[in-house]
């Protein structure tokens, strides 16, 4: 909800009025947790307006102490809102003349003070959201490195940031979006590195958003500014961790960051963003290297190993003499396209199934999963063991896979290319992964190429994808992302 959403009724000066309002409104003396404490300050009505659960309640005692304490230590005067702002002990705080703003500020979690007659209502910001302490995400953990991430409170995340990047030039600009749940949304960069075309063009599209409310936070803004359509290809990067996220500010990218949710997104991102893993720079050079190679090597036979395999095993004349042991040693009266499906889609079960099991029970789900699958169904005729272990293969280069939308994409794709096979064999194969990457290849992401560095093709750039440099040698921020200052270090002369 922007500014311009507003309305510009005044903040009235009979108090009665303003209550009136919150009533009709708000919800007030309806909603348990919608509360106003009346006191008087020298002989001045003041009204304190808050929302239980989100407001520290101990800081709304201090402040309230410290303003009925003024009848024993002030004199009367007819300036009681000027006297009643400075004695406010707290370092946020500001003004507001609207009742919206007010409303707004109110419903976030801060506190809205209206002194009688002043027309104008002072703001303070005593915001405790509900929620967990920071902790290290589930889908990024790492051997070595640290322990914290982002929660779902924004105003922790932002800190959790900032404290990694103390430059002055780092920016956090917060708004507010959607017209009923009015969610805070921030757009973080570093002013000087980042491109301020990218910045502007962010913050256009986020004010222009209008929808009722993002309760569903970053991946309903995502849909908004991209407009992915049915593109399963993510089109920017989440991260949980802020140390990842830190690293993306530094080279030059802008970060997105909505309150309710862990994850920040990360704009622009190239598919060989979404490769990327903490653990390959919390490790020497050579370890980052060769884990970033492994990982590729996952990536690639979670997409290409099983319609590679099926194609050999429907034209088993393409086999060299040493290689002729690939393909099923026994036969089925099951076809073994709908083998593959089948297990494939068993695989699809069972991670759904892990989501939806209580952790408990997860071990057990895991035992039963590979008695059925692995043993009982080779034994009845189901499958045969080579599907099973192709399939598997496959499904561990997509659980290796760091990103979590990327390993979906990569499945459907996978699925797309055996299909492919099956229909056409060759040359169903050679047009389907010429499709597949024509299709990749004509993804752009906020301008962005989605396969760069590798189309168009960045000989320096690719090295850094290939190899994991050592921060030293690091010396160029990345050239997709329009950096205004080039350099992380100065330049050797």
């Amino acid at each position: 909800m922007t500014e311009a959403d507003l309305t510009k009724e005044p903040i009235p000066k009979h108090l009665d009025e303003l209550e009136d309002f919150y009533k009709k409104r708000v919800g007030l003396g309806t909603s348990f947790d919608i509360g106003v404490r009346k006191i008087t300050v020298l002989k001045k009505n003041v009204h304190f307006y808050y929302v239980n659960g989100l407001s520290d309640s101990n800081f709304i005692i201090q402040i309230l102490e410290y303003l009925v304490r003024l009848n024993d230590t002030e004199r009367l005067s007819s300036k009681i809102y000027d006297i009643v702002k400075n004695r406010i002990v707290h370092q946020q705080v500001q003004i507001v003349k609207t009742v919206d703003e007010m409303v707004i500020q109110v419903l976030s979690g801060l506190i809205g003070i209206a002194v009688e007659g002043a027309g104008e209502a002072i703001i303070v910001d005593v915001r405790s959201y509900p929620g967990r302490q920071p902790q290290e995400p589930d889908t990024e953990k790492v051997v070595r490195g640290s322990r914290d991430g982002y929660v779902e409170n924004i105003i922790v995340n932002t800190a959790l940031t900032r404290r990694r990047i103390r430059d002055e030039r780092l920016r956090f600009e917060i708004m507010k979006i959607g017209k009923r749940s009015k969610t805070d949304v921030a757009i973080g960069y570093i002013d000087g590195v980042a491109n301020k075309d990218l910045v502007e063009t962010l913050k256009k599209d986020l004010k222009a958003i209008d929808i009722d409310g993002i309760t569903m936070a970053d991946k309903t803004v995502e849909e908004f500014i991209l407009k992915q359509n049915y593109n399963p290809y993510p089109l920017v990067r989440y991260t949980e961790r802020a140390d990842v996220g830190a690293v993306h500010l530094l080279e030059g990218h802008v970060l997105i960051f909505v309150d309710t949710s862990p994850s920040v997104m990360i704009t622009p991102a190239t598919y060989f963003h979404h490769a990327q893993h903490a653990e390959e720079y919390r490790n020497s050079p050579a370890v980052g290297t060769f884990v970033r190679w492994v990982r590729y090597l996952g990536i690639l036979a979670s997409i290409f190993l099983l319609p590679l395999w099926y194609l050999f095993v429907v034209e088993p004349s393409m086999l060299p003499e040493k290689l002729e042991f690939i393909g099923p040693n026994k036969h089925t009266h099951i076809p073994i396209i709908i083998q593959i499906i089948i297990a494939d889609l068993g695989i699809e079960f069972l991670r759904i199934a892990a989501i939806h099991t209580p952790t408990p029970l997860a071990t057990a789900m895991g035992l039963i999963a590979a008695v059925l699958i692995g043993q009982i169904a080779v034994e009845v005729g189901l499958f045969t063991a080579e599907v099973i272990l192709y399939v598997a293969v496959a499904a561990i280069g997509t659980f290796a896979t760091p990103s979590y939308e990327l390993s979906v994409a990569n499945k459907m794709a996978r699925v797309f290319i055996l299909l492919a096979v099956a229909f056409f064999k060759v040359p169903g194969f050679v047009i389907a992964c010429t499709v597949f990457l024509l299709l990749l290849i004509q993804i752009r992401t906020l301008n962005a190429p989605y396969m760069w560095p590798f189309i168009p093709f960045n000989p320096q750039a690719f090295t850094h994808i290939l190899f994991r440099r050592t921060v030293p040698g690091s010396a160029v921020r990345p050239s997709i992302v329009q950096p205004r200052d080039r350099f992380r270090q100065p330049p050797k002369s």
